[in-house]
């Protein structure tokens, strides 16, 4: 399976080169295959014999960290959404996306989420998964301001990766906690002791750094103000991002934990109460929005927010709806959103205050329009997947069971209002942006553009998905033995029978509930123009993204604040500052540490020779103090690194000492080229205070390195590293030269990383000079 994660990333390195030839083919052509062909190899795991499956890979063995890939009903219903919905949303751009916008870069950010998300999802290690959760939000970022010369993109994307990150650190310290408790990183491990995590004291701060995690990364309330803002991205990104995938992984999070957490009371509290909350605020607020994609955004928080309260609830038939919603979800929202960019792209806004009337210019696309929309809003039809979902979510709202808190028996009577609350608002903004968009009369004088039906190119993939609406409300019980029922059985921890069907009667409280919630919806429709003034009340003018401006804000202040503090120009301060800090900090660790250790007992004699070199070091370094040329300081200071290399020779190390005269003979060379561009060194009265300071932290850092240096030559703390060198050089390396084989084959990679650093900044020195001389321009 391990290619499924690394092929597209592999493939991202060549789209540049492929997408030079874009105004011959589309770039999204090639891409296409990708996604596609990842989608095949995981389909033929659906059925109703299927079976998990485990891949070990090495990455950290010193540390028990493995890229462990594991694939079971739970992590193939994600990754055949991740792989079928990027199909079709790359089939999608290939016609939304003209041939002149930066498509190798649009692509190259795709394949890169794309392969985290699958990496998140197929990973049983806790830190694999929170590698690709990060590189999910690095990816997003990228996406959500691919129109980067747009303010508003560009806020969308910082503020989606400051929320997200945010929560991912949260989430690091949790698996860190659940790691240390359970003395494993793998989460199926972990699941089979789950009994020694809930007794554990520190579970309640895991579980809390966990779910933080998964609120930010799924738009939970009241984490869900970057969702809407990231609808600046290109509408093929948020139809894929923000319906199908990353909003999916705070709930893939929250479900793949689930067996660890499910007995502890306060999981079912907190993951409910967000969810409900979520539903109920984000459903209400998505009537109040003008802009299409708005109004999806919205609404995909507020179904996120009915998916984890599902998740909250715990039970067989709750867990068994979620899964199903997932699926559905994605089919229903996924078309939406490529409808509101077809409608974008053919009349030039997405403002439904000036559009209306289009069902007569754009048919195909208002009938793709109506499936989504009815489905999404739950009107009680066979042919729509989201009916199904909605009745079964509640059902499992009538089926809590009470707890030992009275906050829990509490939400046990609240959970079935509020679902039909949420729900409510669910219907009326469903069928206004169905209707406000496509009904009514027509404001062609309104349009930046003449509008007329889409290209069929452009129309196929949301004709395939707005299928899916349908043949899985027609069937949905050929979706269910085959994954959903796996996905639920992996969530819950035994088997979950579900008989999905439409039918259950008149009476039944589900149903009413469906009445209550259409009848409600209709006239709240009708009279919306009446009723919307309460907005001006409930939010009125607050809003949790005036709290996050106001927050960063205050951020951007502190931070100059301090930055203005220590950066001022000064080299001397700078250095002050940076040899205080690693003064105070060694000398307080080893004191709190009692690292200081002096030990002479095994010391070998010192020869004249050694204490007249080391007398000359000394008075040459002291002697570059006193230097009033730069000549005469550079040639002082290059005794002293030549008494070094004769050190060196006196204790055998050739090889240390031809380096050491190396690197001396080139600085002291580099320094005479140069002399003439460096400052004078002329005598400067400087006061009392400067002299002290300077004096107090030269001669403090000296004794601490004295010190530190001492303490490690008499310390015996643990087998020194030096045998392990001697006796693997040759069998290992292949080479005598200890030093060598260190260098080039134990620590290659960190001489490699050196070398690449090195070449950073000498492009970095070299694009400063151009800069400067002005030539960087020619």
């Amino acid at each position: 399976m391990l290619f499924t994660v690394l092929i597209p990333l592999i493939l991202a390195c060549f789209i540049p080169l492929i997408s030079k030839y874009k105004y011959t083919i589309h770039t999204g052509v090639f891409v296409l295959i990708i996604p596609l062909a990842i989608f095949l190899y995981f389909i033929r795991f659906i059925g109703p014999d299927f079976q998990t499956v485990t891949n070990t890979y090495p990455w950290i063995p010193s540390l028990g960290i493995n890229l462990d890939l594991y694939l079971d009903g739970l992590s193939l219903l994600f990754a055949l959404l991740i792989t079928g919905i990027g199909t079709l949303v790359v089939l999608y751009s290939i016609y939304y996306l003209d041939k002149s916008e930066r498509l190798g870069h649009f692509y190259v950010y795709l394949l890169i989420f794309m392969s985290a998300m699958l990496g998140i999802v197929l990973s049983d290690n806790v830190f694999a998964l929170y590698t690709f959760w990060e590189l999910t939000s690095i990816s997003s970022f990228l996406l959500i301001g691919y129109w980067h010369f747009n303010e508003r993109s560009r806020y969308g994307a910082l503020k989606s990766m400051m929320i997200t990150v945010f929560g991912g650190l949260s989430m690091l310290g949790g698996f860190a906690l659940l790691s240390v408790i359970s003395g494993t990183t793998s989460i199926q491990a972990m699941i089979t002791n789950a009994d020694t995590i809930l007794d554990s004291s520190y579970m309640p701060l895991a579980l809390g750094f966990i779910l933080l995690g998964a609120f930010t990364k799924s738009a939970q309330f009241p984490f869900h103000i970057w969702l809407p803002d990231a609808m600046e991205a290109p509408t093929p990104v948020s139809a894929y991002l923000h319906s199908a995938t990353m909003v999916k992984a705070g709930i893939y999070l929250v479900a793949r934990f689930s067996p660890v957490f499910a007995d502890f009371e306060w999981f079912f509290i907190i993951v409910t109460i967000t969810g409900i909350v979520t539903l109920c605020w984000a459903s209400y607020m998505a009537v109040r929005q003008t802009d299409l994609k708005a109004i999806l955004a919205f609404s995909t928080i507020s179904q996120l927010g009915m998916i984890m309260a599902m998740l909250g609830f715990g039970t067989g038939a709750a867990i068994f709806a979620a899964m199903f919603h997932i699926l559905n979800h994605a089919t229903f929202k996924g078309s939406l959103f490529m409808v509101a960019g077809t409608v974008d792209h053919e009349t030039g806004t997405r403002d439904i205050r000036k559009l209306g009337g289009l069902y007569t210019l754009m048919p195909i696309t208002a009938t793709l329009a109506l499936f989504g929309t009815f489905s999404m809003a739950g009107i009680p039809l066979p042919f729509l997947n989201g009916f199904y979902s909605k009745e079964l979510f509640f059902e499992s709202s009538l089926g809590l069971d009470g707890g030992t808190h009275a906050i829990t028996t509490f939400l046990v009577e609240a959970v079935p209002y509020l679902a039909v609350f949420g729900s409510i608002f669910t219907f009326v903004y469903a069928l206004y942006f169905l209707f406000g968009t496509f009904g009514g009369k027509t404001q062609l004088q309104k349009l930046p553009k003449k509008p007329h039906e889409a290209p069929f190119g452009m129309l196929l993939a949301p004709m395939i998905l707005v299928l899916g609406v349908i043949l899985i409300g027609l069937f949905p019980n050929a979706v269910n033995g085959t994954f959903i029922a796996h996905a639920a059985k992996a969530v819950y921890g035994g088997d979950v029978v579900e008989n999905v069907k439409f039918w259950h009667g008149f009476f039944k409280p589900a149903f009413l509930m469906s009445l209550v919630v259409v009848g409600t919806g209709i006239v709240l429709l009708i009279t919306r123009t009446k009723w919307n003034r309460i907005y001006q009340i409930l939010p009125g003018r607050w809003s949790v993204t005036k709290i996050y401006d106001w927050i960063m804000a205050k951020l951007d202040n502190w931070t100059e604040n301090v930055t203005s503090f220590y950066m001022t120009g000064s080299l001397r301060q700078y250095m002050l500052i940076i040899l205080s800090t690693i003064f105070v900090v060694t000398i307080g660790f080893m004191l709190i540490t009692s690292g200081f250790t002096i030990d002479f007992s095994d010391l070998a004699p010192v020869s004249t020779v050694e204490v007249v070199i080391s007398l000359v070091i000394t008075a040459a370094a002291i002697g570059t103090i006193f230097a009033k040329r730069n000549v005469a300081a550079i040639l002082i200071a290059g005794v002293v690194g030549y008494g070094v290399s004769l050190l060196f020779v006196i204790y055998r190390a050739p090889d240390l000492a031809l380096t050491q005269l190396v690197v001396e003979t080139i600085s002291v060379a580099l320094f005479l080229l140069c002399f003439h561009h460096l400052p004078n060194l002329k005598k400067q009265h400087e006061p009392i205070r400067t002299k002290t300071t300077n004096t107090l932290v030269s001669v403090g850092f000296g004794a601490m390195v004295t010190l530190v240096g001492i303490s490690a030559y008499s310390s015996d703390w643990f087998e020194t590293i030096s045998d392990y060198f001697v006796k693997t050089a040759d069998t290992i390396g292949g080479g005598h030269n200890i030093v060598n084989v260190i260098l080039v084959d134990m620590r290659g990679f960190d001489t490699l990383f050196e070398i690449t650093v090195l070449g950073i900044a000498v492009l970095a020195i070299y694009s400063l000079i151009k800069l400067k001389t002005g030539k960087g321009d020619k």
